[in-house]
C-alpha cells in the first residue's frame, strides 16, 4: 500500500468517517487490529497516530484564520531554540516540504487571506511537517470547485510519487475512479469489496454501496415552457463595508423549470436568495416576477 491512493467509499452512515477516526486515534475500536509497517499499533489519541506517521486532513479545516500559514503549521509542534520559537527553522522546513511535494505556500500569509484550495494545502503540509507518511483525506473534494479538485489530484499524484500513502474517503465515484489505485467499498460498517478502478464502473460501485441494483428513472417529456416567470438582470448587492457581494448577476427561470445555483459556500448564494425575497437591499439591477418588477 506504500505510495498509493486507496479510496474508501460508502453511503452516508456506512462508517467511513468512523473508520478514519479510529485510524487517527480519535476513537477506540472495540475489537480487531491495526498494523502499520507490519507492526500492531494501539492508539489512545491522535498523538499516538502521528507518532507512527499517520496524518489526517478533515473535511472542515482546523486552522486559525488570524494566524499565518507558518504559525498554523507549527502550532502545537513548535521548534524551539532554548525558550524561543525558532521560526527560521520552521520556515525552511515548510519551504522544503512545499518544494518536495509540489504544494506551494507562502509562510507569512494570513490564513484568512487564502482560498479554500490553499487552506487545504496548509492542512496537508501541517500533517507532513509532523512526519506523516500515511495521509487520511476525509471527503477532500466536498469544499472544492472543479479547478481546485484538479489541482488537488495533481498534488496527490506528486505525494504518491514521493512514497506517501493516501487514504481517500469519498462518495464521488467518478473522482474515486480517476485518482485511486484501489477502492474499498463499505456498507453498514462492513467491508463488502476491494476492487481496482479498471475492474468497475461508477454504477457498479454504486450498486456495491447500496447492496442492490440501482432503480432506473423513468423518462418524461420536458415540462419547461417559453414563459419567463423570474427575470434577474445585472443584479448587484453590497455588504456592510461597501464590498460587492453580488456583481452583475443575470439569469431567467421559465415556467416548469428547475434552476440550480452552484458555488462553494460563501460565494454569494445566500445573498442572492435574500435579495430575491426582499431581505437584503439591491444596489443595482432589476428583479421581475412574471410581469411585475419586485426589485425593491
Amino acid at each position: 500500500m506504500r505510495g498509493e491512493v486507496h479510496a474508501v467509499v460508502g453511503e452516508n452512515g456506512a462508517g467511513k468517517s468512523t473508520l478514519m477516526k479510529i485510524l487517527y486515534g480519535m476513537q477506540r475500536p472495540d475489537e480487531g487490529t491495526i498494523q502499520v509497517a507490519g507492526f500492531d499499533v494501539h492508539f489512545r489519541s491522535p498523538k499516538d497516530a502521528i507518532a507512527v506517521g499517520i496524518g489526517m486532513v478533515h473535511q472542515h479545516f482546523m486552522l486559525a484564520d488570524n494566524l499565518t500559514v507558518l504559525e498554523n503549521v507549527v502550532l502545537g509542534d513548535e521548534p524551539s531554540h532554548g525558550a524561543v520559537i525558532d521560526f527560521s527553522k520552521a520556515r525552511r522546513r515548510i519551504e522544503e516540504l512545499s518544494g518536495t511535494y509540489g504544494l506551494p505556500l507562502v509562510p507569512n500569509r494570513l490564513v484568512e487571506e487564502l482560498a479554500v484550495g490553499e487552506r487545504q494545502r496548509v492542512e496537508i503540509v501541517k500533517a507532513l511537517y509532523r512526519g506523516a507518511r500515511i495521509l487520511i483525506l476525509d471527503e477532500p473534494t466536498a469544499v472544492l470547485v472543479p479547478q481546485e479538485v484538479e489541482e488537488l489530484f495533481g498534488h496527490l499524484r506528486q505525494l504518491k510519487s514521493e512514497g506517501v500513502t493516501i487514504i481517500f474517503i469519498s462518495h464521488k465515484l467518478d473522482e474515486v475512479l480517476e485518482i485511486a489505485d484501489a477502492i474499498t467499498v463499505i456498507r453498514g460498517g462492513r467491508t463488502v469489496s476491494t476492487v481496482k478502478p479498471g475492474e468497475v464502473t461508477a454504477p457498479k460501485l454504486a450498486e456495491l454501496m447500496v447492496g442492490s441494483e440501482l432503480p432506473r428513472p423513468e423518462t418524461h417529456e420536458s415540462t419547461v415552457t417559453d414563459r419567463v416567470v423570474l427575470s434577474v438582470r445585472e443584479l448587484s448587492v453590497l455588504g456592510d463595508e461597501g464590498r460587492a457581494l453580488l456583481d452583475g448577476v443575470s439569469f431567467e427561470i421559465h415556467s416548469g423549470e428547475v434552476v440550480g445555483i452552484a458555488g462553494v459556500e460563501g460565494n454569494g448564494q445566500s445573498e442572492l436568495v435574500e435579495a430575491l425575497i426582499g431581505l437584503r437591499p439591491v444596489g443595482a439591477g432589476t428583479i421581475h416576477l412574471v410581469d411585475r418588477e419586485t426589485t425593491h
